[in-house]
């Protein structure tokens, strides 16, 4: 637990990090691009790179975890060889087949006018894709240190181009035209986030070529990538489904309105909501780096590894918790990150954690199917989450607007949580705190209540109001479970 948690906090450092870092752009987003509708273009766009990086991995990245801790592997190298081989030689594909027919696809995703966009968004999920198996062999090395510190230059320098085209550019066109107009164009501000991408994007694959070198250095197996494509296959359909389950408000939302523009107004409305209550997702993406590796070594090792999860599953729901009270009391602050035009989307937020709340636990669950290797269960799972996600958006996205779209995200992992543990119990069962569970989450549905039913015209009367309850809440948490209670100063004032 001690380990995990260590690896956790520097994972986190890139994860929680960067993706802090780029939730800090949201304001900047929606005050300097021109409309609404532009931030809906970025976010839909957006949207369909993270489906596409599931399809270009397939699988792959647990599938190479799987195979390098595998007791019969004396060539663990030879694992990374025939991955990166694999990964590369589809993402070259994939980009030769979006490039031959870019005008079709570009008119059919509705950015007939910009091409390049679609065009740039291949290219950077293309790149990224690829690079998705050099990281995943430092996390099996365990550098998390150069992996968090890879992951942060790659976004302090996203970050930097961003601001330098959409703040930077600006200021010096203004003063000094003739300086900047041979590459500059002033009303091509969702075109700038995308170069700042692609750029930033090759800079990473340069700067890891160093941990490619050793899985170069190996022959491919072609016998070894046939199990390993019969493993990650099922991952690939779970994936799919698992990432459209996501992202599918953000991809067919502009597909079930007439006019576009109401639609990308909505979305972008909707996309940068969503960015407030990322915190959630922020914590579920590291706690992933570093369970993963987690757990499929303690599988590789002797004896009952059960209590171990359980343990994690416990902590997992704890902290998680804390992060959505504190999120929801100090909304007054953080819905300034978005302009005031955007201010009618924050009530998608609590829905929206709470649908990642079930979705990290789900992913805590997901690892009885993948350690018996049967993760045709979790295909199952997800393309039933799909589907109800896909309903619901497409039968009430029209009449509720974005509103559906949280729902539907809410309900899908609230199901697929509960499928996951019922079946996961009767092929692989671990002995979870349920008390434990149960009681956390009526604790937090209490504080929850507290906070916000009380109505407080008073901004810094309500915010003082719910610090006092934050606190009240951490401190039963400290008194009942964490290991602070354990430190010989701390916890003294907590034993008494």
């Amino acid at each position: 637990m001690k380990r995990l948690a260590g690896e956790t906090a520097i994972y986190g450092l890139s994860s929680i990090i960067g993706k802090f870092l780029n939730w800090m752009l949201v304001p900047m987003y929606t005050r300097v691009l021109e409309s609404e509708s532009d931030f809906g273009i970025v976010t839909n766009l957006y949207a369909w790179t993270a489906l596409l990086m599931v399809i270009l991995t397939y699988g792959m990245e647990t599938g190479f975890f799987r195979f390098m801790n595998k007791k019969e592997i004396h060539e663990p190298m030879r694992v990374y060889s025939t991955t990166m081989l694999s990964i590369g030689a589809t993402s070259i594909f994939f980009m030769l087949i979006i490039f031959s027919s870019l005008i079709p696809v570009s008119h059919s995703l509705g950015y007939e006018a910009h091409p390049e966009f679609v065009g740039m968004m291949a290219g950077i999920v293309a790149v990224d894709a690829f690079c998705c198996i050099p990281f995943a062999f430092l996390r099996f090395q365990r550098k998390a240190l150069r992996f968090a510190g890879l992951k942060l230059l790659n976004i302090f320098l996203n970050i930097i181009l961003v601001i330098f085209f959409l703040i930077i550019c600006p200021i010096i066109a203004e003063k000094m035209p003739n300086t900047i107009s041979w590459f500059y164009k002033p009303h091509y501000q969702v075109g700038y986030i995308f170069i700042a991408n692609v750029i930033t994007s090759l800079v990473t694959f340069l700067l890891l070529v160093p941990d490619m070198l050793p899985g170069f250095r190996q022959k491919a197996c072609f016998s070894l990538l046939k199990q390993m494509l019969k493993y990650s296959f099922p991952i690939l359909i779970l994936g799919i489904a698992g990432i459209f389950n996501q992202t599918a408000d953000k991809i067919l939302f502009p597909f079930l309105f007439e006019d576009k523009l109401e639609a990308n107004t909505q979305l972008g409305i909707y996309g940068a909501c969503f960015k407030v209550a990322v915190v959630m997702v922020m914590f579920i993406q590291a706690f992933r780096y570093a369970y993963e590796p987690f757990i499929f070594a303690k599988n590789k090792s002797e004896g009952d590894n059960t209590r171990a999860y359980s343990e994690a599953m416990k902590y997992f729901i704890i902290f998680s918790l804390v992060i959505f009270i504190s999120v929801i009391y100090y909304l007054d602050i953080l819905k300034h990150f978005v302009a005031s035009e955007y201010y009618p989307g924050l009530r998608v937020v609590p829905i929206v954690m709470l649908g990642e709340f079930f979705f990290g636990i789900y992913f805590n669950l997901s690892f009885w199917y993948k350690l018996i290797d049967q993760t045709k269960w979790g295909a199952y799972f997800s393309t039933i989450g799909c589907v109800v996600t896909v309903l619901i958006i497409v039968v009430f996205a029209p009449i509720y607007g974005y509103m559906a779209c949280a729902w539907a995200s809410f309900t899908s992992n609230l199901l697929m949580m509960i499928l996951s543990y019922v079946i996961g119990q009767k092929y692989y069962p671990i002995q979870y705190d349920i008390k434990s569970a149960v009681f956390y989450g009526i604790l937090a549905v209490i504080f929850y209540a507290a906070g916000t039913i009380p109505h407080i015209s008073s901004i810094a009367l309500r915010l003082t109001y719910r610090t006092v309850l934050l606190v009240l809440f951490l401190s039963i948490i400290v008194k009942k479970d964490m290991p602070l209670k354990e430190l010989p100063y701390v916890g003294r004032f907590f034993r008494k």
